[in-house]
């Protein structure tokens, strides 16, 4: 292998700030560090296609860090135009795993204005993303950008062929090298990094990798260390929680936690439940029609829940490789998540029945207003559950801290990809941290929530 290249406008779109800039020009205050690791520096700098206020150029790096398979990756960066800003770069990490970050910029820059005098803001596309996403037709027109649609099994078998025996390459630890081998490329002595979603993963593995080289961190719609919990045992009760409180605040009438879970008893339905309440957060974090909807369903009229799926599953979770790649999406799950029957080392034999034993010895209490049977019947997993056997990274430890350096944490109370709950546990790891919950928000804080009173969090902890 010797090189590999290839809706996020709807969640991610508008606002432009700075002029263009030369991308490996350090910023004031931080000096240049030598950098024998790297492939190359940052090459082809010119204005963005799209957005030609910022400047884009690409950077090489390693297929593999540990040289052991030869070859290169060459991955998109962009930057705004402060050559001089005193606090230095802002690395913003977008999500997925599977979104690129490049064609965020516009949109990542307009949130981040009140902050670019201080800051220069660099985004990338992360290995096997945007212009170079792993295509995997199959299981992207079965999950889109979802994590938790169930995919037909021969679209897991195909993707995993497609990929074979690179897929491994696609972890988040390869990408927390490509960040280092980024860092010196822009001639930076520390990164301050601000994630959403899978990018809090990325940050929160970076700083652990290279403590030394974070100045702080913004983790904004947090998910653990260690890498999400392919169970998905935090937001089932979770859902209970945020359902309630919109239905309080939109005056509904009904219980529509005790609905869901009539619901799920009678149509054991509760994995396509729990994927598209997840996805509907996006359109609207009040759930607005959800309660009825649920209520007439447990009551035996399930047609407006099948409405319901069908509306998430085209406004939301429809997406091409190039806005989220399901191939990197699950190749970097597989390589990264330990499951009821280990890690992706793991003989393909015997997978399932560990998983069977594990629905056995989930409790009502873990799953519930869902089953056990939703756990153990969601997408991700299931891809992973039929992965080929491959070597897979090592996992921070369960109870490693984060450096200590300054730490927002930010999340919204109707956020149920990456429930709030998930936010305090992981908090516990920072030295000093800041919480900052926002009422009626969801998911992303920083670029979707109505209420400013996060972006204004993260304007103050970044200005300090």
């Amino acid at each position: 292998m010797t090189s590999k290249r290839g809706r996020i406008a709807a969640l991610l779109g508008a606002a432009a700030v700075a002029a263009g800039t030369t991308l490996a020009t350090p910023a004031v205050g931080f000096a240049a560090t030598a950098a024998p690791a790297r492939a190359s520096g940052i090459t082809g700098q010119a204005p963005c296609p799209d957005a030609p206020e910022f400047t884009c150029g690409t950077l090489t790096v390693p297929f593999d860090h540990s040289g052991a398979t030869p070859g290169t990756l060459d991955l998109q960066v962009a930057v705004t135009g402060n050559t001089t800003a005193p606090k230095g770069d802002l690395l913003f990490l977008t999500g997925g795993p599977g979104q690129p970050g490049v064609p965020a910029i516009k949109r990542i820059a307009g949130k981040l204005e009140p902050v670019l005098k201080d800051y220069r803001l660099v985004m990338y596309d992360q290995r096997g993303t945007g212009r170079g996403a792993l295509q995997c037709p199959g299981l992207q027109e079965d999950m889109g950008s979802s994590d938790l649609a169930a995919p037909r099994k021969q679209s897991i078998t195909d993707c995993a062929a497609a990929l074979g025996p690179d897929a491994r390459h696609y972890s988040t630890a390869d990408t927390v090298a490509d960040i280092d081998l980024l860092r010196r490329a822009l001639g930076d002595r520390r990164l301050t990094l601000d994630g959403v979603s899978y990018g809090t993963i990325v940050a929160e593995r970076y700083a652990l990798a290279h403590p030394a080289r974070v100045a702080r961190l913004v983790l904004d719609s947090v998910a653990p260390q260690q890498g999400f919990d392919p169970l998905d045992l935090a937001a089932m009760p979770a859902t209970a929680r945020i359902l309630r409180a919109a239905c309080r605040a939109t005056g509904c009438t009904t219980d529509p936690a005790a609905d869901l879970a009539a619901t799920v008893r009678r149509y054991g339905n509760g994995a396509q439940v729990l994927s598209a309440l997840t996805g509907y957060e996006f359109i609207d974090p009040d759930y607005g029609g959800v309660p009825e909807i649920l209520h007439e369903a447990a009551a035996g009229q399930p047609a407006k829940l099948q409405d319901f799926f069908d509306l998430v599953h085209q406004q939301v979770d429809a997406a091409p490789a190039e806005e989220l790649s399901q191939g990197l999406h699950s190749a970097a799950l597989c390589a990264d998540s330990r499951f009821p029957w280990g890690t992706t080392d793991t003989p393909v034999t015997g997978r399932a029945a560990a998983l069977e034993r594990t629905r056995q010895r989930l409790t009502a209490e873990q799953t519930w207003p869902y089953d056990p049977a939703t756990a153990t019947g969601l997408g991700s997993l299931l891809v992973c559950l039929d992965w080929p056997r491959e070597r897979v990274p090592p996992a921070p430890s369960e109870h490693r801290k984060l450096p200590d350096v300054p730490v927002l944490l930010l999340g919204g109370d109707r956020d149920l990809a990456t429930p709030y709950e998930v936010l305090y546990q992981q908090a516990k790891l920072a030295h000093d941290p800041q919480i900052v919950i926002v009422p009626g928000a969801a998911h992303s804080v920083q670029n979707r929530a109505a209420n400013p009173a996060g972006r204004q969090a993260v304007y103050d902890f970044l200005l300090k």
